[in-house]
């Protein structure tokens, strides 16, 4: 499984997405029971997709993260391509629907 860039700061996080054309980030905190379960089906998934750099940040630790995305509930997982937002699922994800959304997405900027 691949490894996610812990991402500290809300100026890391802007520049982890602009840096890259397809950039993912799962946003959670430490006391969540479900961010920590989904976690490991979300990295056997993004296997599948070796070009989407992946980022993790921790909801408590860059707090400026819920006004930047507009996010009241955790986890949230992000996909931008070309640093705009084109995936968004949060808390209970669907893990069949998300996988293929990101196919096609992937499929279509990949190629």
């Amino acid at each position: 499984m691949r490894d996610f860039e812990e991402i500290t700061t809300i100026e890391k996080v802007d520049a982890f997405i602009s840096d890259h054309q397809l950039s993912f980030l799962y946003i959670s905190r430490q006391n969540c029971s479900v961010c920590h379960s989904l976690l490991p089906q979300v990295k056997s998934l993004m296997d599948k997709y070796p070009k989407i750099e992946l980022g993790h940040v921790d909801a408590a630790e860059v707090e400026e993260i819920a006004g930047r995305f507009s996010i009241f509930t955790i986890p949230v997982l992000l996909l931008f391509i070309d640093g705009k937002e084109y995936v968004r699922e949060a808390r209970i994800v669907h893990m069949d629907l998300f996988e293929r959304k990101l196919d096609k997405i992937y499929e279509n900027v990949v190629g």
